[in-house]
């Protein structure tokens, strides 16, 4: 039986249409090299507001917003480069994720989260600083820090 690893190639393909397509139709700014989960929810009510940058990875179920009907707001939401978001997070309007974070699965990020950090909970707290990430957020180096007296 074949393995499902032999369609990477269709899905990658498939992405980047999607990518293309959010960017051109709906006037997202998505850089092209982002790999986005098929299930992953970017808001089109105001999708000029969603900005996703190089080398980042949304995985599946994750909902990046850029509108709050409760407030009337429409703003920008800006994932950096090299970050990594977690299955089904939540990513509120108006939020920054910096370069090289890493977002747990099922946070819901309510502030902006600094470059280098690791954020989990709801809502979002920093769980760890000072950390590096290659494409797509993968970790390269985690600073090991001495454990409080």
């Amino acid at each position: 039986m074949p393995s499902l690893n032999q369609l990477i190639r269709l899905q990658r393909a498939a992405i980047k249409l999607r990518i293309a397509f959010a960017n051109r139709f709906w006037g997202m700014h998505i850089h092209p090299t982002v790999r986005l989960s098929t299930s992953a929810k970017l808001d089109r009510t105001y999708p000029r507001g969603i900005h996703i940058g190089a080398e980042t990875y949304v995985a599946f179920g994750a909902a990046i917003l850029s509108h709050d009907m409760i407030r009337a707001l429409r703003t920008d939401t800006v994932i950096g480069r090299r970050c990594f978001i977690g299955a089904r997070s939540i990513i509120m309007p108006g939020v920054t994720v910096g370069d090289s974070a890493i977002v747990a699965a099922g946070a819901v990020v309510t502030q902006d989260v600094p470059p280098n950090t690791i954020v989990g909970g709801n809502p979002a707290r920093i769980l760890r600083t000072d950390i590096r990430t290659g494409p797509y957020g993968v970790l390269q180096r985690l600073k090991l820090q001495e454990p409080p007296a």
